[in-house]
């Protein structure tokens, strides 16, 4: 065992960033939630401020093609809807 030779100082260097690195994602997840902590505090609502986040990720070509399939999505289900009669007629029957 002796005869092998591992850099364990490299290791060590590596394991060290690593964990560093953590500790610093740590505290940023901290500091974020306490942001949206202050927003909800002054009447936010902190899911639609995710939604916004989430969207501006997205370049402009991406988020127009997602916005225009959800929106021809939708208008197929509304299309698609059962009448009202037959719901009451399904709901009736069970």
């Amino acid at each position: 065992m002796a005869d092998i030779t591992i850099p364990g100082g490299r290791i060590r260097s590596f394991v060290e960033r690593v964990e560093n690195l953590d500790a610093e994602l740590q505290e940023l997840n901290e500091q974020k939630k306490e942001v949206f902590s202050e927003a909800k505090a002054e009447g936010f609502d902190v899911r639609i401020l995710k939604e916004i986040i989430k969207l501006r990720k997205q370049d402009k070509e991406e988020r127009d093609e997602r916005e225009g399939l959800l929106d021809l999505y939708m208008r197929a289900m509304e299309a698609e809807a059962p009448e009202k009669g037959a719901k009451e007629k399904i709901a009736k029957a069970a």
